[in-house]
């Protein structure tokens, strides 16, 4: 990775901080966004602050489609070229869709969906103009199976695994390469983030159902799958497993899905929200 020009969204923390942190120390230009300012020079400290590791940081709100092309401007005429770029930023919001309002819908959308679309349409057409490049797109589990509770950040997680796919069939001849990272529950500050609908918070993170994946070890599974090119960057092992199952029949996710559900229809009842 020296010398390779990584641009990341929603690198102030989680796995765009971490992600950054890696690809750094490996020697590549590491260049981070993010609209928590704060957060973000911090981030860009605790990089620069390693050995012969180098990272700029750029305020940027990714549902802002002339700032996020002021920033791609930015970043060419800084470094000329973008070899990797990780569109990672991310929220939701969880609860019942009977208690959600549309405003719940649009939020997560934007910054989900449209954010990643501002990105890829942007990117994408300087990777073609290079003729080289790699996106990679976070998306979730949740855009494989459904994800009962969650039916927001489900449908826009689909609509980028949907987006990756395409890109990757589209940009293939042209070398561009686009992957989709689907991981299952990894330790960020998405949950703390994350606005609970009809249910006390603290009982929303810990009715998750599997151990969450640490963003170190969830940044090693990333970029292992970038080197080796794969559309689809699907971990740990239940994630899998889960998805190959699905892909059989959905018959074997329902179990799971309807457990999570009656779950959250009883703590949703006792809490009285």
């Amino acid at each position: 990775m020296k010398g390779k020009v990584c641009v990341i969204t929603g690198a102030a923390s989680g796995i765009g901080l971490e992600l950054a942190k890696q690809l750094a120390l490996s020697g590549a230009i590491v260049v981070l966004s993010d609209n928590n300012v704060p957060a973000l020079d911090a981030a860009v400290m605790s990089i620069v602050s390693m050995d012969k590791c180098v990272a700029t940081g750029h305020q940027l709100d990714v549902t802002d489609k002339k700032a996020f092309s002021f920033f791609v401007s930015e970043v060419l005429a800084q470094h000329g070229k973008i070899d990797y770029f990780f569109n990672n930023a991310g929220i939701a919001v969880s609860g019942e869709s009977r208690d959600l309002e549309l405003e719940h819908w649009e939020r997560v959308i934007a910054v989900n969906l449209m954010g990643v679309i501002y990105g890829c349409e942007l990117v994408y057409k300087v990777m073609v103009s290079q003729g080289f490049g790699h996106i990679i797109n976070t998306a979730s589990l949740a855009g494989l199976i459904p994800f009962a509770m969650n039916a927001p950040y489900c449908a826009s997680k689909h609509a980028v695994v949907g987006l990756s796919q395409t890109l990757r069939i589209e940009g293939e001849e042209l070398g561009v390469k686009v992957s989709a990272v689907c991981p299952g529950f990894i330790d960020t500050n998405i949950y703390a983030a994350t606005e609970a609908v009809g249910i006390i918070h603290d009982d929303l993170v810990k009715g998750i159902p599997f151990k969450l994946v640490s963003v170190d070890v969830a940044a090693k599974n990333i970029l292992n799958g970038v080197a080796k090119n794969k559309g689809l960057i699907i971990f740990p092992f239940y994630a899998k497993f889960i998805w190959w199952l699905q892909r059989i029949s959905a018959v074997f996710g329902l179990p799971l899905a309807r457990s999570m559900v009656r779950d959250f229809r009883r703590l949703r009842s006792s809490n009285k929200i």
